[in-house]
């Protein structure tokens, strides 16, 4: 069986004190999708510039297909700036005006979309038009039984209730943190605990599911009325950025294998920890990790 995971959305370069390193949730969800025996592509846009030119070579190495990525001849391929305080904290600037804001609903584009039993997309790249229009129109494309999974990633200001509710409504699974449920709850005026506004959202926007990350606290999952509730072993933390897109990855492919919760739970979180005990968010992902899931042919 062969399960076909699509991401969209950007893909830049961080531009770190120790050099650029590639970045954007996408490429992350696809990279772990696929080491988790998926099918998988992400659509993006880059320039027609060398820093597009070495994210398709990075793309190529982690056996991403290439026809998927748009090419654009005018705006430049996305950057993050990233500067640190007298106190080592990261201060990260995303420009805007950059290829990933220009996505259009290409032939190869839409024939994945239709094809893709999950797709996974966030806030960040629907901050302007076209991108946005494209993403919701790929969205409406998939077939009615896909996943259509809204890992939210709020990043500075690009982000508005209307594309949230905009997305919630064509998502069934959602995917968020524990900062990023209180913008939701006052968003959507929720009250309770966190299991209560989680619930709340699930009704609310017809969700089949909500996963909630809560960092060293593990995650809650829910589905259908059932909670299940993952604690997170112990790990010397490295880096901690792509930990929350692997996790959404291995949600995905646990639930296309219709895994039960409580396991899903589990090997997220672990795919998850291997992420933060390595630098940089695409590391290989060991045998035991892998072996948590029955691993479907990729062709």
């Amino acid at each position: 069986m062969i399960l076909r995971t699509l991401a969209i959305g950007e893909i830049l370069w961080d531009l770190l004190p120790t050099g650029p390193q590639m970045g954007g949730a996408p490429a992350n969800f696809a990279h772990h999708a696929r080491a988790l025996g998926a099918r998988a592509g992400v659509v993006t846009r880059v320039g027609s510039d060398p820093l597009g030119r070495d994210i398709q070579r990075r793309l190529e190495e982690l056996r991403l297909p290439l026809e998927l990525v748009q090419v654009d001849d005018s705006a430049p391929t996305g950057t993050v700036s990233v500067e640190l305080s007298g106190e080592g904290i990261p201060n990260y600037t995303i420009h805007e005006r950059v290829a990933w804001d220009h996505l259009e609903p290409t032939g190869p584009a839409l024939e994945a979309a239709r094809g893709a039993d999950a797709i996974c997309f966030g806030t960040l790249a629907q901050r302007a038009e076209p991108s946005r229009g494209t993403i919701q129109h790929l969205l409406r494309q998939s077939p009615p039984a896909a996943l259509r999974i809204f890992d939210i990633n709020l990043r500075q200001h690009f982000y508005s209730p209307s594309v949230i509710e905009q997305s919630l409504r064509l998502a069934n699974v959602l995917k968020l943190n524990e900062t990023e449920l209180p913008v939701l709850a006052a968003m959507f005026d929720l009250k309770g605990d966190l299991e209560t506004q989680a619930a709340a959202l699930a009704g609310m926007f017809d969700l089949a599911v909500v996963a909630l990350t809560l960092g060293p606290q593990g995650s809650l999952l829910y589905q259908g009325g059932r909670w299940s509730r993952c604690g997170t072993r112990p790990v010397q933390v490295r880096d901690t950025v792509g930990a929350g897109d692997a996790f959404t990855a291995a949600l995905a492919v646990g639930l296309l294998q219709k895994l039960d919760l409580d396991e899903i739970n589990l090997a997220a979180n672990e795919v998850a920890r291997h992420v933060c005990s390595c630098v940089g968010a695409t590391p290989p992902l060991p045998e035991s990790v892998r072996a948590i899931f029955a691993r479907p042919s990729i062709q």
